[in-house]
């Protein structure tokens, strides 16, 4: 309920105005879940519908259609996809509604590539009753949108990346699958494509690249990590690591391992380092945990179970179930396992009393680590369902006698599933992986380049920009590599431009977006607002910019986001206020990119004004940083064409902040800053009728 401030009456969440007065609801305008976000946006077609149309009678055509687009809404829906609409014959669908996935240009492909195959098989169909046969052509482009609210039924998403699919699937031929740039570097270590030559779109005024979608490979990546690298700054982890799997085969017993951290922290690259040296002492087998799909509750032990005897995803469940029974031979309940594991995996007949799962996944365990201690890597734990997870916390708790580890890989936001993940447990041991310090950031960098001679401000600003991760290490260098702005010469490394505004790289921005997409809808309000703010916040600005009725909750809000490794406490220079900093610039970055501009505006203004008043109070000069935002709320507005009255006096007071922070840096002799600050100034004298 949202409560008018003129006349006190209570209204009904989505009212924009009040019901008694007609007031304007400034709160329930906030609810609104617009945003912007990247995409990945499909667009399906059949060629030649016209002369189908001619050939059949209009009620055998109903019915050709009508099985076409049940196999394409059955396809894409299955990959995660949105079907937005049907056109006459056409098919949108969007992958990123209403929740973001860093892997929705994977899905798009991938359901693209199955829905041909699937046509295959409905062509069987539709010519034995119809006569007839179905071609299609495809488009997939990923980019930036405008997304209406989903809890409101708004899930039409507008933006010139929609045109762009249409148009790519309108180029394509008969059978093909087009892909945008920005799609395919999404996807590139998954697929086969082909360049095709440049495009001459309808109302596109410069030639757009693309590719031809030949096949895409099953089980892999859209970006392939480097784990050929030495391990750098994970000696501790690793010597914790070590010493687990030791005490495993010491005391022949079960230890629950869990490593935490997010997502390209550098959990996978330990895990490969270990495994390396442990190959040789132990059955390793390896599962993941998927976020999407039918029947991924067990996935992990379907994974886990084929690995063990050699079993393809192409073999069928008898072949599996022999293989199972041979390798279990001789131990009790051998043959009733490998049936009912069989049947588990695979969701056939006979798996048994659903209380009885845990007792089969451990007794499976324990029979592979009857002959040589097993570790049983468990990856993406975050993704899991509850009863897998409580599959593992039985076996952790019951085996005996066999020395298994449970090696489970998994982002932080796992423990707001399961609090207690680990806790209690003798043999349990959870670590953090922290991101890197700033040297063994230049170490990776230079292992990435081969050792050769980088300038170390080039160095510097990669490993700034990274702040410690990882993989965004590996995703800078290999950007700039590739896009020609890190340059080979003679035995080194050359810049080509100024990398102090090299853009993000697109497979970091669905990452960290895909994350905050997955908050609650208060923490992602939370973080927006921060992120408005700057990488450093406090408490009483956020909750100044957020509705009334929720700034409550702002404080909890805020510690949800501190355990979730988004944002940390930071020293706090305002008495009885509480600081924070964004993990990382990149997080704040796409929390402020997910904000319409409308908004940014707003928010941008209301700071300022917060920021006022704790000047008067403090009796503290924020000039530099009241013009800063003040100078962002007018050209939020003049980026959507708002010339109004409003942007003219944001304006003029930006301009005011500005000079005056130009001139206080001219009197302590600063003369870049002032330079900086008054030509800012200047640049806004047009809106204050210089």
């Amino acid at each position: 309920m949202a409560t008018c401030g003129n006349c006190g009456e209570p209204n009904p969440g989505r009212f924009r105005f009040c019901g008694v007065c007609g007031s304007p609801l400034p709160e329930a305008v906030q609810e609104r879940r617009e945003t912007r976000k990247v995409v990945t946006i499909l667009f399906c077609d059949v060629v030649d519908s016209t002369p189908l149309g001619e050939r059949l009678d209009p009620e055998s055509l109903r019915q050709v259609m009508g099985r076409y687009f049940d196999v394409a809404r059955g396809t894409l829906t299955r990959h995660g996809g949105r079907v937005e609409k049907f056109i006459g014959d056409a098919v949108m669908a969007v992958f990123g509604i209403p929740a973001l996935h860093e892997d929705d240009a994977l899905r798009a492909v991938r359901a693209a590539a199955d829905l041909r195959a699937a046509l295959v098989e409905l062509n069987v169909e539709l010519e034995h009753f119809w006569g007839v046969r179905l071609t299609l052509r495809m488009g997939i482009n990923t980019g930036q949108v405008v997304a209406g609210d989903p809890g409101a039924g708004e899930t039409l998403v507008t933006g010139d990346a929609v045109n762009l699919a249409a148009r790519l699937e309108q180029a394509a031929g008969p059978g093909e699958i087009y892909i945008g740039d920005a799609t395919r570097s999404l996807v590139r270590d998954a697929v086969v494509a082909q360049r095709v030559a440049p495009l001459a779109l309808k109302g596109k005024t410069e030639s757009v690249d693309a590719w031809r979608l030949d096949s895409v490979t099953p089980g892999v990546s859209g970006r392939a990590r480097r784990l050929d690298t030495p391990l750098i700054g994970r000696a501790r982890e690793r010597r914790v690591l070590d010493e687990a799997f030791d005490r495993t085969t010491a005391e022949r017993a079960c230890h629950l391992f869990t490593l935490l951290g997010a997502a390209g922290v550098g959990k996978s690259r330990l895990v490969h380092d270990f495994l390396r040296d442990v190959g040789d002492r132990a059955r390793v087998l390896r599962g993941r945990c998927l976020d999407y799909g039918e029947g991924i509750t067990f996935w992990p032990v379907g994974e886990i179970a084929r690995e063990a005897v050699g079993a393809a995803d192409a073999d069928g469940a008898s072949a599996l179930r022999t293989r199972l029974g041979e390798l279990l031979a001789g131990r009790d309940h051998g043959t009733l396992i490998a049936e009912r594991v069989t049947a588990l995996v695979t969701g056939t007949e006979g798996v048994g009393p659903p209380e009885e799962i845990p007792w089969l996944v451990r007794k499976l365990f324990e029979g592979l680590a009857s002959a040589r201690p097993l570790v049983v890597v468990v990856d993406d734990l975050h993704w899991a369902e509850p009863t897998l997870l409580d599959v593992l916390e039985h076996v952790a708790d019951w085996s005996r006698d066999v020395p298994v580890l449970l090696l489970c890989i998994a982002r932080p936001e796992m423990l707001d599933q399961r609090p207690t993940w680990g806790g209690g447990k003798f043999n349990a041991t959870t670590i953090l992986i922290e991101p890197l310090p700033a040297d063994d950031c230049y170490a990776l960098i230079d292992n990435l380049l081969g050792n050769r001679v980088l300038d170390a401000p080039v160095r510097e600003r990669i490993a700034s920009a990274a702040e410690g991760n990882p993989l965004f290490v590996e995703e800078f260098v290999g950007m700039l590599v590739e896009d020609g702005l890190l340059v080979r010469r003679d035995d080194g490394w050359v810049a080509m431009v100024d990398l102090a505004e090299t853009p993000v790289p697109a497979s970091i921005s669905a990452l960290l977006a895909a994350r905050l997409d997955r908050l609650e809808l208060k923490e992602r309000s939370v973080i927006e607002r921060a992120s408005v703010v700057g990488k450093t916040f406090y408490r009483t600005a956020v909750a100044d910019l957020s509705p009334a009725p929720s700034r409550e909750q702002v404080h909890g809000s805020l510690m949800a986001l501190v355990r979730k490794e988004l944002i940390r406490p930071d020293q706090s220079g305002l008495p009885g206020d509480d600081a924070f900093r964004f993990r990382h610039l990149l997080i704040r970055d796409a929390a402020y990119a997910a904000l319409p501009k409308r908004e940014r505006s707003e928010l941008h203004e209301r700071f300022a004004t917060w920021l006022e008043s704790m000047s008067t109070r403090h009796g503290v000069q924020y000039d530099e940083v009241l013009g800063y935002h003040l100078e962002q709320a007018y050209l939020q507005r003049v980026e959507l064409g708002r010339g109004d009255g409003v942007s003219v006096d944001l304006g003029h007071r930006a301009a005011g902040y500005l000079f005056s922070a130009g001139a206080r840096a001219l009197v302590r002799s600063d003369v870049h800053a002032a330079v900086a600050l008054l030509e800012r100034a200047w640049s806004l004298a047009p809106v204050t009728e210089r």
